[in-house]
């Protein structure tokens, strides 16, 4: 069989692949450990195929596939500023509680305060950016390893915490678009606007890629994968869609609940403006080339110091970020926001999704897919422990899903290491 074609491209001989040898490319790569999120994705369909059949009136239902991107929303967000972190090998321990505190900024500033929306927002979003700067000087300039730094951190913004609710208090957010980020749907019409637009984006930037990338006499991914993706998004998305869009009040006389929940559009905004930023800028390129192997990255003239510095502040940023979206679902702050097992969730995420805890691998749409897999987790928990599970039991079953996840990480390395 013809897996490869050779053309002629202003007289150059250029190696064009077919569907079939990018196919059996892929699962070479991934015989070799290059398993991406693969694993993730499997453990997502094999988890809610076995919950659903348990629990099918409810699990399937479209209001509780919204509530997912809802309870997924804060940790997916932490876990994205975490990836960049994660690729250089470095850690944020601090990132639950660095969220509460930006959260509690904003909700101070909106209520006791007297300030507007826009300037609380942003100053909950510098206050992760001036945080996220002072533990990046700390791991690069003074040299602490970051786990120490950001254990430290932990502590210290769980203190900031406290005395910024006065050791207990709980302070309400008033309605606005604030409040609603992470608790109100769009309308149907523009449920459907952003998912066909979304569509047609994507397919022309593909189609264009492809045809900039053949202009010059580069090697090109086949048409028939290109077409595959951009058919698979746009199953994903209209059908995601028109399950969002049916009624999901329970009683519809008092109101009507229906679209795609706000939250579902702002991830997908920032997993677009990361995945610009590591995938088509000479940042990204620097990120990847520090976490790879820094001294060689030093050497070749990027700034390592300054790469190191900017993880931290992008990390604390998306930290913020979360802290919104966590404050914004629950309609408050209080001294357990962004505590308990949210940092847990958002490493689990960006692991389980595909991103290495050793540097160098990883993209943001690991924490995209592993906080889907976080909150499908974050419901079975909930229906076992209606199904009079105990605590005990719950836990256990998270902590060796987390621990494959781990798991598989190390055997992938290993694999891909002994195949070179």
């Amino acid at each position: 069989m013809t897996t490869t074609t050779l053309e002629t491209a202003g007289g150059v001989k250029v190696v064009k692949p077919t569907v079939a040898s990018h196919i059996r490319d892929y699962w070479g790569r991934v015989r070799g450990g290059d398993l991406g999120s693969l694993p993730a994705v499997l453990g997502l369909v094999v988890l809610v195929l076995i919950f659903g059949t348990a629990r099918s009136e409810t699990f399937f239902s479209a209001g509780n596939f919204a509530n997912l991107f809802n309870q997924a929303a804060g940790v997916t967000m932490i876990a994205m500023g975490l990836i960049f972190i994660l690729l250089l090998g470095e850690i944020d321990l601090s990132a639950g509680f660095g969220a509460g505190v930006c959260g509690a900024v904003m909700a101070i500033l909106l209520t006791e305060k007297g300030y507007s929306q826009p300037v609380s927002l942003a100053a909950a979003l510098v206050t992760g950016m001036v945080m996220g700067t002072v533990l990046g000087l700390l791991v690069a300039k003074v040299g602490i390893p970051s786990f120490v730094v950001t254990l430290a951190a932990f502590l210290a913004f769980q203190g900031v915490l406290l005395n910024l609710l006065g050791e207990g208090k709980n302070i309400s957010i008033p309605d606005g678009w604030i409040k609603s980020l992470n608790k109100d749907s769009l309308s149907v019409t523009w449920s459907w606007t952003l998912a066909i637009g979304a569509v047609l984006i994507f397919a022309a930037v593909q189609l264009m890629r492809y045809r900039g990338r053949a202009a010059r006499g580069l090697v090109t991914d086949p048409m028939g994968i290109i077409l595959l993706r951009i058919a698979g998004l746009a199953a994903l998305l209209l059908t995601a869609t028109a399950i969002l869009t049916q009624e999901r009040a329970i009683n519809t006389a008092i109101a009507s609940l229906k679209g795609v929940p706000i939250a579902a559009p702002v991830i997908g905004g920032f997993l677009v403006l990361w995945t610009f930023v590591l995938g088509r800028t000479t940042y990204g390129r620097h990120v990847y080339a520090v976490g790879g192997n820094a001294e060689a990255a030093r050497r070749a003239g990027i700034p390592v110091d300054r790469i190191r510095i900017s993880v931290f502040v992008i990390g604390s940023f998306m930290a913020a970020v979360g802290g919104v979206m966590l404050v914004s679902r629950a309609g408050s702050v209080d001294p357990n926001t962004g505590g308990s097992t949210i940092l847990l969730s958002a490493v689990g995420a960006a692991v389980i999704g595909g991103t290495s805890l050793f540097g160098g691998k990883g993209k943001v749409i690991h924490a995209v897919i592993g906080g889907a897999v976080i909150a499908v987790i974050a419901v079975i928990d909930n229906g076992m422990f209606l199904m009079d599970f105990s605590s005990g039991i719950r836990y256990m079953f998270t902590g060796v899903i987390l621990l494959i996840a781990a798991g598989v990480d190390a055997l992938a390395r290993r694999r891909s290491a002994a195949s070179r």
